[in-house]
């Protein structure tokens, strides 16, 4: 904020978009969201749809680890309930979206209260430990679980549909899984302001001093893993539409890894991280596809190297970050912000 700048009202203080050029950009983007699918192409809106998806749920993670500090390593796990419940109510009773994404969050937030209640009394490693046996129960589930599951084979999930509308492309999808992902950033963003989201914040650096302070610890780690859980849910239903289909392949211990490495890149603890990280680990493998075709030519087995060197890069820009930037990309973009809003007077 400039010298002189200052609101008058506690709401003006407390707007999300507090200046006219903010508001601008973000109308600009809001416009450039929509017209996005009318010109760009079915790879690109297919690339669009799952950064959405991956935005949703990181969403949910960041909520829980990054405000929270509660870590999950199963997180995959509740994306699985989410995609299983959208896609049993769809493919079987043919209900609709009003019903199947809702369904599909509150059936994962019950699984992640379950998962959460042991973290009154353990935090840390042994709360990982935790949240990772119960990625390991909901894997076995999803296999052996076959008169809800459908076993191996999985469950073939129909278009998404609203009242009269069907979603059955990815073109048609992109509309669908834009709006949740601005509702859902939009609420992460009002939350953090809140209450409940200061008091995410005072468990996570320092848990006695803020029950001290009146703070209901174990509800609150609760409600953190339940929202986590409800995000996860959602995402996993999009998915599930995205896909067409949900089998347990689809949701394995290196998906949970996958989202603790977008939310750790992203930024913990921020919301645009969440959707910075999302767009960056999502392109990243587009890329080292990318360079893979162009190297074909001269080097004919890159695309055999891809998948091992994806998870090497994965590994690398995690630790690269963890080491010089940890506070993400969401701190990169805050110092850039800073560096042209004082330009050309930078010292």
């Amino acid at each position: 904020m400039r010298i002189g700048d200052f609101k008058e009202t506690y709401a003006a203080d407390e707007a999300l978009l507090r200046t006219p050029p903010v508001r601008f950009w973000m109308a600009a983007f809001g416009v450039a969201l929509v017209v996005f699918p009318w010109v760009a192409g079915d790879y690109l809106v297919y690339l669009a749809d799952l950064v959405g998806i991956t935005v949703v749920s990181a969403l949910g993670l960041n909520l829980l680890t990054g405000f929270t500090g509660q870590i999950s390593l199963g997180h995959a796990a509740f994306m699985g309930v989410g995609a299983y419940t959208a896609g049993a109510l769809s493919a079987r009773w043919g209900l609709g979206l009003w019903l199947t994404l809702p369904a599909a969050g509150a059936t994962a937030a019950l699984f992640g209260v379950v998962v959460g209640a042991p973290s009154l009394r353990i935090k840390g490693l042994y709360l990982a430990m935790a949240t990772l046996a119960a990625q390991v129960i909901a894997e076995f589930g999803f296999v052996h679980l076959e008169p809800v599951t459908g076993g191996i084979r999985g469950i073939n999930v129909p278009p998404a549909r609203l009242g009269p509308l069907e979603f059955s492309t990815d073109r048609a999808l992109y509309a669908v899984i834009v709006a949740v992902a601005a509702l859902g950033t939009w609420f992460a963003a009002n939350l953090k302001r809140s209450a409940p989201g200061r008091a995410f914040v005072a468990v996570r650096d320092r848990d006695i001093a803020a029950e001290i302070m009146g703070v209901p610890l174990f509800a609150t780690k609760l409600q953190a893993f339940a929202l986590g859980a409800f995000y996860a849910g959602v995402a996993g239903a999009l998915w599930a539409y995205f896909m067409k289909s949900v089998t347990p392949e689809h949701f394995p211990l290196s998906l949970s890894i996958h989202y603790l490495a977008v939310v750790i890149v992203g930024g913990l603890g921020t919301v645009i991280g969440s959707v910075f990280g999302a767009v960056f680990m999502t392109l990243v493998p587009e890329v080292l596809r990318g360079a893979a075709s162009l190297a074909r030519p001269y080097y004919p087995e890159a695309m055999v190297l891809l998948s091992p060197l994806t998870d090497v890069v994965f590994g690398g820009l995690i630790v690269g970050f963890l080491l010089f930037e940890p506070h993400g990309l969401a701190e990169i973009w805050q110092r850039t912000k800073r560096f042209f809003r004082l330009w050309p007077f930078v010292h």
